[in-house]
């Protein structure tokens, strides 16, 4: 017989020993020393839950909604009945997770349904008709009015809301790519452009006064008017204007005209 046989012969012993005095006693300490025992099952029960899960959904969460089904499982728990504790306690555990997933989807199950049915009908028209099937049809195969319809279509559009968290794919390095680091942003800047801009800025204004260079910045980086230039320079429009005239024809006499085409095509992007 090997150590590792007598070491889990004498572990068996020992937890119905447990067993027994927690029966007689309902020690809370001794109820901990049982839990210990058993983790295992949790951590297991949660692993195989987690397999078939969205990345976001942490193992630890699961585990801690299973200590509660273990919990439950070791006060109900009888060894009288000749029922291993392992096999007893697998559905209260796995329960008690479900339980905690069920509660952390705020999308109820009734919605999930309808949305499987737009799913359904969607698909088989497209088969039938060759082309994608009009709200009045699906509506139709549904067997549901328009009104009843566009609700389902709205609760539907719910159903498809993900974490940003979520893994958008794996890399060669230890982080993973998620949604929030490719999720396009439509009011984000352009790096590329701003580094044009900004070239661009700096080319018409060089060896402009201060005046001048702020009249330029102002009325077409920052897209003020001639009278907002004004006030904020303490001139009049009219000078403001005058000024710019005069700016613009400086500017074209000292650039090329490739360069101006160039920096059209700039301006432009």
């Amino acid at each position: 017989m090997t150590r590792s046989t007598l070491r889990e012969g004498r572990q068996a012993k020992d937890i119905k020993t447990i067993w027994a005095q927690y029966k007689a006693e309902r020690s809370e300490k001794l109820r901990n020393i049982i839990m210990e025992h058993y983790l295992h099952l949790v951590r297991y029960n949660a692993e195989r839950v987690h397999s078939k899960l969205p990345d976001e959904v942490e193992v630890d969460d699961l585990m801690s909604a299973g200590i509660f089904g273990l919990m439950d499982a070791i006060d109900g728990f009888d060894q009288d009945r000749g029922v291993k504790f392992e096999t007893f306690s697998a559905p209260r555990i796995r329960g008690a997770i479900l339980d905690e997933l069920r509660s952390m989807d705020w999308v109820p199950r009734l919605v999930r349904a309808r949305a499987g049915k737009i799913d359904q009908a969607t698909k088989a028209l497209e088969v039938e008709l060759g082309r994608t099937p009009t709200e009045d049809e699906l509506a139709k195969r549904i067997g549901v009015s328009k009104g009843e319809f566009d609700k389902m279509q709205k609760d539907a559009n719910a159903v498809g809301v993900v974490s940003l968290n979520r893994r958008y794919f794996e890399t060669d390095s230890n982080k993973d790519v998620r949604e929030i680091d490719v999720i396009q942003d439509p009011k984000g800047a352009d790096p590329v452009r701003e580094m044009q801009r900004r070239d661009l800025k700096d080319l018409i204004t060089r060896g402009l006064s201060r005046a001048e260079r702020l009249i330029i910045i102002l009325y077409y980086f920052e897209e003020m008017t001639m009278k907002e230039i004004g006030a904020t320079l303490d001139l009049s429009e009219s000078r403001v204007s005058q000024m710019h005239s005069s700016i613009v024809a400086r500017l074209r006499a000292q650039i090329s005209p490739d360069r101006r085409r160039e920096l059209a095509v700039v301006a432009a992007v």
